[in-house]
């Protein structure tokens, strides 16, 4: 009678990085969960400048990754580049806290952007990091385990500091997440003497050959082809984050009462994040395996396809809110449940597939940096988002029209793009790749 095999179990890190990045994403998200309404309510911002403030925001954050990456792969390795960063980024929260004034919110911002930012690419390669080699099914579940992750952290603080803000006022509001974000810190320490930690470029040059030229020649064609990738994905970022700035003030005109209980404006993203829990089992265990089980192989290219199409529809419906609004209704906040459930299976299919084909196709030596590459284009959308809300030519229906037609225009370059990417390399490691 045959043995059934063993599922692989995760090394004994991973537990260490997986709550060390929940409780990292519960600071960011809860603190990024009240921003705009912090900016527009406290701080007297109008809604428009608020919207591009928090974009500009998003835009610091997402931008930071490649110095992260480079000071990682270069200089320090990734594991001291997270520690060190991450006192900085403990600091940026602390400075939210205690200084309740414009000044006191660049600065603030200005750190939360160079540690959270900064950490971002060393984060996820690292913990790709400790999969063995050729461990490629375990290397996929580490990802749905790290996106998971993600989502339970940012659920937990945007359910509960929207109330803080609410109820207790902005200090509160901002210092709570600071205290997730050292919690994440002392986290990531405790597992220091069970990391494989991979040495920096610079050290690994110092011991040993230089690659061949034929290889560092794959590297970089495989770091081309990732970019085209890349490229139009950006225009999916232009629309994602909104559900923090534009959403979150949309939902602040919105009925919000809810079996008898007024919910805060703040507390209604946390659909996306409860969706994203909801829908990453059911398409990794249901939906992924039916569409095989019918003869449709199911790639990351076809994944992220399909899901640059669904977030078209996420703006379409929030046009149609948008509409209602305008047309002098108050609607109840409920209404926002369809653009929040597109918004989340785009984030599956788009965002959290990325991670795995990001690291699985770059280059060995490159891993941070196309990382980075990877949350650059989160920055270069929401740059766009915060040129357009700050020039302001789009205002109510027409603001979402425009963006879902940007997100259409960008899914079909994808889809083009996508047929284009060579076959051979789709499913397996770049050259250069250990």
């Amino acid at each position: 009678m045959a043995e059934t095999p063993t599922r692989e179990r995760f090394p004994s890190s991973i537990k260490f990085l997986a709550w060390n990045e929940a409780a990292e994403r519960f600071s960011y998200y809860g603190m990024t969960s009240v921003l705009a309404l912090y900016m527009a309510r406290h701080l007297g911002i109008p809604d428009h400048q608020a919207i591009a403030g928090f974009q500009i925001f998003t835009f610091a954050v997402y931008g930071m990754p490649i110095v992260g990456a480079l000071l990682a792969d270069r200089f320090l390795g990734r594991y001291r580049t997270i520690l060190w960063l991450s006192f900085g980024y403990v600091a940026g929260h602390a400075t939210l806290a205690a200084w309740e004034s414009g000044t006191g919110l660049v600065v603030g911002l200005g750190l939360i952007a160079i540690g959270a930012g900064g950490i971002k690419p060393c984060a996820s390669a690292f913990a790709g990091d400790q999969i063995p080699p050729g461990h490629d099914a375990l290397l996929g579940r580490l990802y749905d385990l790290y996106y998971w992750m993600i989502n339970l952290g940012s659920t937990v603080g945007t359910l509960i500091i929207p109330l803080l803000l609410d109820r207790v006022g902005p200090r509160v509001a901002f210092g709570v997440p600071g205290l997730a974000m050292a919690a994440a810190l002392v986290v990531f320490w405790m597992g220091r003497r069970r990391y494989v930690v991979a040495p920096p470029d610079r050290a690994v040059a110092a011991a040993t050959p230089g690659p061949p030229r034929e290889d560092a020649a794959d590297a970089r064609a495989a770091l081309l082809r990732i970019v085209a990738v890349f490229a139009p994905i950006s225009a999916f970022w232009a629309l994602f984050f909104q559900y923090g700035s534009a959403w979150t003030l949309q939902a602040d005109a919105m009925r919000r009462d809810v079996l008898g209980v007024r919910i805060a404006a703040g507390q209604v993203q946390t659909l996306d994040a409860a969706f994203v829990l909801t829908l990453i089992p059911i398409f990794a265990t249901v939906v992924y395996p039916a569409l095989e089980r019918r003869g449709l192989r199911v790639t990351p290219l076809r994944k992220m396809t399909a899901g640059m199409f669904v977030m078209v529809f996420s703006f379409v419906a929030a046009a149609a809110v948008e509409s209602a609004l305008a047309a002098g209704g108050r609607p109840h906040v409920a209404w926002q449940i369809p653009q929040y459930l597109f918004l989340a299976v785009g984030e599956v299919l788009v965002s959290v597939t990325a991670l795995e084909f990001a690291y699985s196709q770059a280059p060995r030596r490159m891993k941070s940096l196309v990382m980075g590459l990877w949350y650059l284009t989160i920055a270069s959308g929401s740059l766009l988002t915060a040129a357009v809300a700050w020039l302001n030519r789009f205002q109510g229906v027409a603001y979402y029209v425009f963006f879902a037609c940007v997100m259409l225009a960008a899914a079909v370059v994808f889809a083009l793009v996508a047929w284009w990417y060579p076959a051979s390399t789709r499913t397996r490691a770049a050259p250069g790749t250990a």
